[in-house]
């Protein structure tokens, strides 16, 4: 088949710190070609990829984030390629779009068939605007919990997210710290990770970019108080390799969210290196954790704290085979491909 994905045009494919869209893109792409398909990825110039590339920007404007100007430049871009290819009789059998509204607003304008994945909540202000594009594209969902909240489109299929489990180093032998990766922010509520790392007496970890308003002022009110480099540590917004070195060492990923998350790749991610999670119910965590198997779901702080105790008796090789399982690369490339022989035959 010939494919066009096209990914948010902010940051590279793959990420080398933030971004988890990008590494979805980035894991598909690269097994789609491997499968032989001919892919064609729209995105960043400093992207890395087996796909063929187009990109309008060198670097991604990851200072211009979520403005609509690059953002249109990027869509319009890959719109007009997909478009003057079909004229010149190389139509692309689907797009595949990660990105966000501009694409799914103009997706009749194509005459190619679009699948929209949906990587983000359900917002009260986008649901006008789901339904009036409601026909424009096959809808995926990456997770059940998902399906449940768009209330105003209609979800074809769920594809769950994916990790390169051969890339993240398998450690059976923890070190005694707890670990919260991931944006600072109050709906992923670090200051509750803190809370449980004293209650159970072990050191905390803290990494995670601080975006500028909201979140810098959690941080600075809820967070920073606590740091003393020992007993709790932040060390920012760490790249990939640090990232994996820190979800190997850690006996519990703490995940302590206080919203509906639509997926949580980290938790994945801990778990392709041996780390079991201990992770509040919401949104798509019942989905990913099983309780007593790979971590457990807790409710409370109490509940965190009582989980700590038991962290021992799961066990790393479960943790990493669940990931192995319902996670990879292989399983969500399935997925996809079952989507686009579909939206194709136009089914």
């Amino acid at each position: 088949m010939r494919i066009a994905l096209l990914s948010p045009p902010w940051i590279p494919v793959p990420p080398s710190g933030y971004g988890g869209i990008e590494w979805i893109v980035s894991l598909l792409a690269d097994e789609l070609v491997a499968r032989g398909h001919d892919v064609t990825l729209f995105a960043t110039g400093d992207s890395k990829t087996s796909a063929d590339l187009r990109y309008v920007f060198d670097v991604g404007p990851v200072a211009q984030m979520h403005q609509a100007l690059p953002y249109s430049m990027h869509v319009g871009a890959a719109y007009q390629h997909i478009a003057e290819e079909a004229r010149a009789g190389r139509r692309y059998d689907v797009v595949h779009d990660h990105t966000a509204w501009l694409s799914l607003a103009f997706a009749p304008l194509i005459p190619t068939p679009v699948v929209h994945t949906l990587h983000g909540a359900a917002i009260e202000a986008e649901r006008d605007f789901f339904h009036l594009v409601r026909n424009n594209a096959d809808f995926v969902a990456i997770s059940q919990y998902q399906t449940r909240t768009f209330t105003r489109i209609q979800i074809t299929d769920v594809v769950p997210n994916a990790v390169d489990v051969s890339s993240y180093p398998f450690n059976a032998d923890k070190d005694d710290y707890l670990l919260s990766l991931g944006r600072i922010a109050r709906d992923k509520a670090q200051h509750l990770a803190i809370e449980v790392a004293k209650r159970s007496g072990m050191p905390l970890v803290l990494a995670g970019k601080i975006d500028p308003g909201e979140d810098r002022t959690y941080f600075d009110e809820m967070i920073l108080p606590h740091v003393d480099g020992q007993n709790v540590r932040f060390e920012g917004e760490v790249p990939d390799d640090r990232k994996r070195e820190l979800f190997a060492g850690a006996r519990a990923l703490v995940f302590p969210i206080q919203w509906d998350e639509p997926f949580g790749l980290v938790m994945i991610e801990a778990m392709a290196c041996g780390t079991p999670v201990i992770a509040t119910p919401y949104g798509a965590v019942p989905e990913v954790v099983t309780d007593g198997v790979n971590g457990f779901i807790a409710s409370s702080v109490d509940d965190m704290v009582e989980a700590v105790k038991k962290i021992d008796g799961i066990s790393p090789e479960v943790c990493r085979a669940v990931v192995e399982q319902r996670f990879a690369p292989s399983v969500m490339t399935d997925g996809y491909e079952a989507v686009y022989r579909r939206v194709a035959r136009h089914e």
